[in-house]
């Protein structure tokens, strides 16, 4: 079957995935779109995603997709918790190298080097986005503390700071330096 969207008079074939900002943390850390909503025609979509060093794109899962991450500058270490085994698997990745996250698999990257620049292709044209932050967030401190017998102040005092809109962290202002955050010697190849 033909897709109907491809029989349109003068379909648009073309699209430019800068022109859509979706996130900015400062001038090097951002990211750009091309979606279903920017180019009709598209059958998948995907995120351009520029980071330096120690920037992390915070953990989160997609309920409608499975992504791949298509490194093209930089190097970045990928993880992803499989669910089936309950353990993570991380992958360092260098230019051409690809990751890919499963559909409902909660994930996230951190970039090694300044001046990454990657792809996040989805296998569907938008992505439903569940971002850690939202799940940690609307968690009630009683809960957290009933779940894991995590004290419920100190719970509260944790994620009041998160900033649900963070993709890309740390916040700004973030008192722990990125250095302290990004070990080499905490990276394995699952």
């Amino acid at each position: 079957m033909i897709n109907p969207i491809l029989q349109i008079p003068n379909i648009q074939l073309a699209g430019d995935s800068t022109a859509v900002l979706n996130y900015q943390r400062d001038p090097r850390n951002y990211v750009t779109q091309l979606f279903g909503e920017q180019l009709p025609a598209i059958q998948n979509g995907f995120f351009n995603v520029h980071m330096s060093k120690g920037i992390i794109v915070q953990p989160h899962w997609h309920t409608n997709t499975t992504e791949m991450i298509v490194l093209i500058s930089g190097e970045i270490t990928t993880s992803v918790f499989d669910p089936f085994a309950r353990r993570r698997i991380n992958y360092h990745l260098k230019p051409g190298q690809v990751s890919i996250f499963p559909k409902g698999w909660f994930h996230w990257f951190v970039a090694d080097t300044d001046d990454v620049h990657l792809l996040t292709i989805f296998d569907q044209p938008t992505p439903d986005i569940v971002l850690g932050a939202d799940f940690l967030a609307a968690t009630p401190p009683e809960v957290a503390h009933r779940a894991y017998c995590i004290d419920e102040e100190a719970y509260a005092q944790a994620v009041a700071s998160i900033q649900n809109d963070a993709i890309l962290g740390p916040p700004i202002g973030c008192v722990k330096s990125i250095s302290d955050q990004v070990s080499p010697a905490s990276k394995t190849k699952g």
